[in-house]
């Protein structure tokens, strides 16, 4: 990594840390990390390929459409989100983080 990529990784590190997105972890694990110029600026992007290899799987049957736009029959409130970042803003159950 270059010394400029190093300086924008460890502030976007800060402000994600900051926002509440990521957390610090003490994991023997982790996944590579590198920037992809777009629009003059540099997005970060983590390669989870390699921790998906070894990452224990959930398998369940996923919903079906029409059965999710059902449980929306007569709702009149729902929820936006910003999906600039739209994955970050979905928060785990810290029972469910692996120790």
């Amino acid at each position: 990594m270059t010394p400029v990529e190093l300086q924008e990784l460890k502030k976007q590190i800060e402000d994600l840390l900051e926002k509440g997105f990521i957390r610090s972890s003490t994991s023997p694990r982790g996944a590579l990390v590198l920037f992809v110029k777009k629009d003059g600026s540099m997005r970060l992007c983590v390669d989870y390929r390699q921790l998906n290899r070894v990452v224990v799987k959930n398998k369940y049957a996923l919903p079906r459409i029409d059965d999710l736009l059902d449980q929306l029959k007569g709702a009149t409130t729902f929820p936006k989100i910003d999906l600039r970042s739209g994955y970050l803003q979905l928060r785990t159950a810290e029972k469910t983080y692996q120790k």
